[in-house]
């Protein structure tokens, strides 16, 4: 019995963690960038894009593939931080925790 009310008890603690992180990612702004910075990617915690800012020299008609080139790798940039600020947050959050078996290797955040 002290182990499932001590496992309830860090299920709790876990919930409150995760939603404390859950807003500090939402808050939280990423920067992914691509041509030396030519095209940048802004990029919530929680993946949702804010902004897309493109340097005019790229604003050419003949430039336009090498322009989608850029704007995906900055993207893929901006979600490869939020990724591996993601999986640093989601280890505070579960530190101390003795969680059985520890989290599954296929464990995604809910959002």
């Amino acid at each position: 019995m002290k182990n499932l009310t001590n496992m309830l008890k860090q299920a709790q603690q876990m919930q409150g963690k995760m939603a404390e992180m859950q807003a500090k990612l939402e808050a939280t702004e990423v920067e992914g960038q691509a041509g030396a910075g030519m095209v940048k990617v802004k990029l919530t915690g929680k993946g949702d894009l804010k902004r897309i800012s493109i340097d005019p020299s790229l604003m050419v008609a003949d430039e336009r593939e090498v322009l989608e080139d850029l704007i995906m790798a900055a993207h893929a940039d901006a979600k490869q931080k939020v990724e591996g600020m993601m999986a640093e947050e989601m280890q505070k959050a579960t530190a101390g925790l003795n969680l059985p078996g520890g989290l599954p290797g296929g464990f995604k955040l809910p959002f």
